[in-house]
């Protein structure tokens, strides 16, 4: 039976080594007491490079590293091994060509029945590849974490699933300005503003985040010293590999400046498009103006003569008179869109504004009524502003009388001036210098922002129909910025108007004085007089009054005509030319008439109103429409 017993042994022994040799991903071998190598298998070979002949009878410890040999990690692991049961543990080994392998080691110690150490089974298994992706892994985990502490433009922080700060980096730390120890584990909605909290706009970008994919906004954020800033916010979800949610990676860029830029672009867009809608429109009202002074003219042309001849019909005088008191109210129209279209010429002069003022006041406090309580408030010392008298006086009129109109129950307006220096800076669209800020306010209806908006624009009126023309603010607006003034408008709804009058400081801006008014001299006697002017109605009424005069007139309809008519050598004693004319304007036939006859007075006529310049600027001008006294007067003038 014992030598069954032994055959049997053998041949389980014989079946262990197979296994054992069969292995071929861990190196399975023996080590005697004192750590000498005594069996080999397959997988030691594979991964180690030795052969069985080569490596039997050595000593394990050849396998380490020489820094491990040389701090006794071969023996210690024995040791370990001895006194624990067993000894477990990773590093680097070395190979028969002598590279290295990270490797994972066990070494069991083996003991027969009596306890006595017979040696040592030892498992080695090579994770190199194991070691070489947690080793990239940690590489690219710390070239992340140095990346994300190194970016100070954008808060980068983390999030547990409730929504717990759990890091921090220098970004958030100078854009909201707590320390990682004031934040990290607090709730990140302490970032948001308060109402913000209370509509739960916290909750909702992580629910956002988790149902969407992805959050992303741009609201108000507060930092630690209580300060708001625009922030541009993403909020993405992180899952783990079962789907379980881990967390939430949050990202937060201040786009304040960028913000305030933009706004600033816009507002100076919208700025610029409507000083080119005001610009257009201002063209479109000058030109408008300038054709229906013209029709005026010959209504009110037409209109005289009848009116001469018809002296004995008093139902036809009646009708005349009316039809001339409509036609005039043309003219105060055809003003004030010349004085939007900035096409008027001012007579500027230095005002007195507190003077001017006083003077009105007497007419406006009877213009207002016992509901509306007038005051005004002038500093003392206040220097004269650069204005047209008169239009300015109009303008504060105007203003007074919008302000009574937004008081319906009654109020208080205050007519007030100040000195102000305006800087190259300033946002106002001034040039630098001295100006006098007149301002009229009321504590009436005020204007909601739409209105505001369209307050000077051109025929817009809040009065209702029929009650006004809408021209009275773009009228003040063409009067000041012709002036090189600013005409600005503040309103609120419910609070009140202020309308101010930026007007340059006379002082500083130069003056120009006040053209003496022309006195109309006698009655000339009869003269040949060639009239000029594109327009055909306009042509003939005028040869009509001043042939009712008694005058002698030729007309042309175009400066080439009038230039052939004294090319025939005809003796003209006076031209009277329209100013504005195709091909050649009023001004060029004028220069070609003064060289053929350099001495015969020539007048400008002109529907614009506008301030000549050049060689025009010496010469009479006409405004139209004008009536049969305008054209003695201005002959008169013109040939004494």
């Amino acid at each position: 039976m014992s030598e069954d017993r032994r055959k049997a042994g053998a041949i389980e022994e014989k079946r262990f080594r197979l296994l054992i040799d069969a292995v071929v991903d861990y190196a399975i071998y023996m080590i005697d007491p004192d750590g000498t190598i005594a069996s080999w298998n397959s997988g030691a070979k594979r991964f180690k490079g030795y052969e069985e002949a080569e490596i039997l009878g050595q000593h394990f410890s050849r396998f380490y590293t020489e820094d491990d040999r040389r701090a006794g990690l071969p023996q210690r692991a024995l040791d370990t091994a001895i006194r624990d049961g067993r000894f477990e543990g990773e590093g680097w080994r070395v190979r028969k060509d002598g590279s290295h392998f990270w490797c994972h080691v066990v070494i069991d110690p083996i003991r027969d029945a009596d306890g006595q150490l017979l040696g040592f089974a030892k498992i080695t298994r090579d994770l190199t590849d194991r070691k070489m992706a947690e080793e990239t892994l940690k590489q690219s985990e710390q070239q992340f974490r140095l990346l994300v502490q190194s970016v100070t433009d954008y808060a980068i922080y983390m999030l547990d699933p409730q929504g717990r700060l759990t890091n921090w980096n220098p970004g958030a730390q100078r854009i909201k300005g707590y320390a990682p120890e004031e934040v990290v584990g607090q709730h990140f909605s302490m970032f948001y503003t308060p109402e913000d909290r209370v509509a739960g706009e916290p909750q909702r970008a992580l629910d956002t985040a988790v149902r969407e994919g992805r959050f992303e906004n741009r609201a108000w954020r507060m930092r630690k010293d209580g300060t708001r800033f625009m922030a541009h916010v993403v909020v993405d979800p992180i899952w783990g590999e079962t789907g379980t949610l881990l967390g939430f990676a949050k990202i937060t860029r201040d786009i304040t400046e960028a913000t305030t830029a933009q706004r600033t672009l816009e507002q100076t867009r919208e700025a610029l498009f409507q000083a080119q809608k005001m610009q257009a429109i201002g063209q479109l009202s000058g030109g408008i103006a300038h054709d229906f002074n013209n029709l005026l003219t010959v209504i009110l042309g037409n209109l005289e003569i009848i009116r001469k001849r018809a002296v004995n019909e008093p139902k036809i005088t009646r009708l005349v008179d009316n039809a001339t008191q409509g036609a005039l109210r043309g003219v105060s129209l055809t003003q004030r869109m010349l004085a939007f279209a900035r096409r008027q010429e001012l007579k500027t002069e230095p005002v007195q504004v507190a003077e001017m003022v006083q003077g009105i006041t007497g007419l406006l406090r009877s213009a207002l009524g016992p509901s509306v309580r007038l005051e005004t408030h002038f500093p003392p010392g206040l220097e004269p502003a650069l204005a047209d008298m008169n239009q300015l006086e109009l303008t504060v009129m105007n203003l007074v009388t919008n302000a009574r109109d937004a008081m319906p129950q009654g109020g208080e307006i205050l007519v007030s001036a100040q000195a102000v220096e305006i800087h190259a800076q300033s946002t106002l669209s001034l040039a630098a210098g001295q100006y006098i800020c007149l301002s009229v306010s009321d504590n009436g209806e005020g204007m909601d922002d739409a209105t505001l908006a369209s307050a000077m624009d051109p025929f817009f009126t809040t009065k209702g129909l029929g009650k006004g023309t809408g021209l009275g603010l773009s009228m003040v607006h063409g009067f000041i910025e012709q002036l090189g003034g600013r005409f600005i408008l503040k309103s609120h709804k419910d609070k009140g108007t202020t309308a101010e009058l930026w007007l340059p400081v006379a002082a500083a801006s130069g003056t120009t004085q006040p053209q003496a008014e022309t006195q109309a001299s006698a009655p000339v006697s009869r003269i040949s007089i060639l009239v000029v002017d594109d327009d055909s109605l306009v042509l003939t009424s005028t040869c009509l009054l001043l042939e009712d005069l008694g005058h002698k007139v030729t007309g042309a309809n175009c400066a080439a005509k009038a230039l052939e008519l004294f090319s025939a050598d005809q003796p003209f004693d006076l031209v009277i030319t329209d100013m504005a004319m195709p091909h050649m304007s009023g001004a060029q036939l004028a220069h070609a008439i003064q060289e053929i006859n350099p001495g015969i007075p020539i007048i400008i006529a002109t529907g614009f109103a506008e301030r000549l310049e050049g060689f025009a600027a010496n010469l009479p001008r006409l405004s139209k429409p004008f009536n049969q006294l305008n054209l003695v007067e201005i002959i008169a003038s013109t040939l004494k």
